[in-house]
């Protein structure tokens, strides 16, 4: 099984850093922590301990107190890959941190492609996959918030994938993603402390079956912590197709309605608040209204959005440093975690 761990902020610098020395970014002497913590706006703490592990690791080699660091790191230039994107939903391939990664990749001499169809365009079929990746003329393939079996099968082709979030726990796939479990955690006790006992989350069958993912299971997990009987109540049941939301949305609301609501992603947040609007139900005044992914919009907005958020540049390095491994041969399955924070924006208020 491959290792799963948290990345800490000094490996995350680690991993920029070895990156960019990798494309030739600096050669010779590396700059010192104090020129590091400006560059990159980060503390001095945290680019010195960045420093000590490249030292450790043979990329850097020490001069001395108070002297520049040699620079030891050679890479062998990649061969140039066709790298092609699996999306779970067509429109991700115009998510920010997935456009740049197309354009790092490019700048790497790799090109990239948008599979002809989603996931979710597929019925997540996984023979439908596979006719897919059999006709797509590619060296390797990003797999955007892949469902178990889609995962599992790319693991046991030869052909190396990688997992951009998705259930892929246990598998040896590699994969990064943020861990939401913490700030779930966090989520819902803040909003039990405001009497919230009627609590859901609307989420996309992939995260809930068939069974709920690591982060909804720390969310049902904290609602039983609290005496709270947990079950499909608080993980509606939705095809997740956009044309039967509005039925979904009136079943939840007709008889014991929610006081508190976390929703998946932006977009569909964005549909459920509209439905809600048009039924006259507002943020905070009549319910609490969470999204549990991040939008430069929702700190612009007023009520200002409560979310989860977290630092998408791990995701592109690490996408990176894994395309250009598999263009030098190396194997790389690593699996890691970066870590996710909840923002108690504006739309959460007291239980009505």
């Amino acid at each position: 099984m491959p290792s799963l761990r948290i990345l800490s902020a000094a490996e995350q610098v680690a991993d920029h850093l070895r990156e960019e020395l990798g494309r030739g970014v600096w050669t010779g002497k590396m700059p010192g922590g104090a020129a590091l913590a400006r560059e990159l706006g980060i503390g001095r703490m945290t680019a010195d301990a960045a420093l000590e592990l490249l030292e450790k690791q043979g990329v850097l080699i020490s001069q001395g107190a108070g002297r520049s660091r040699t620079i030891a790191l050679s890479v062998p230039k990649p061969t140039s890959l066709r790298v092609a994107v699996l999306p779970l939903l067509a429109g991700d391939n115009r998510l920010d941190y997935i456009l740049d990664i197309q354009h790092r990749l490019n700048e790497e001499g790799h090109t990239v492609a948008f599979s002809d169809s989603s996931i979710s365009e597929l019925g997540s079929d996984v023979k439908r996959v596979a006719k897919l990746v059999e006709k797509t003329p590619a060296d390797a393939w990003i797999v955007i918030e892949g469902p178990r079996e889609v995962l599992t099968w790319f693991a046991e082709r030869t052909i190396p994938a990688f997992a951009l979030f998705g259930r892929r726990k246990g598998l040896p796939i590699a994969s990064i993603g943020p861990d939401k479990g913490p700030a779930y955690r966090l989520l819902v006790r803040h909003l039990l402390k405001l009497g919230h006992r009627r609590i859901s989350f609307l989420t996309r069958p992939v995260r809930r079956l068939p069974r709920p993912g690591l982060s909804e299971r720390a969310f049902l997990d904290e609602i039983g912590r609290a005496g709270i009987k947990t079950g499909p109540y608080n993980l509606p049941n939705w095809d997740g197709e956009i044309d039967s939301l509005d039925n979904s949305l009136g079943s939840m609301f007709r008889f014991t309605p929610p006081t508190a609501l976390l929703v998946d992603e932006p977009p569909l947040f964005y549909s459920v608040q509209h439905h809600l609007a048009r039924r006259g139900i507002l943020a905070p005044q009549n319910i609490s209204l969470i999204c549990t992914d991040w939008d430069p919009y929702f700190e612009m907005q007023r009520p200002s959005i409560a979310h989860i958020r977290w630092d998408s540049r791990p995701w592109v390095n690490r996408v990176i440093r894994w395309v250009n491994h598999v263009s030098q041969g190396k194997d790389d399955c690593r699996q890691s975690l970066t870590k996710a924070e909840f923002v108690a924006g504006g739309s959460i208020g007291k239980a009505p």
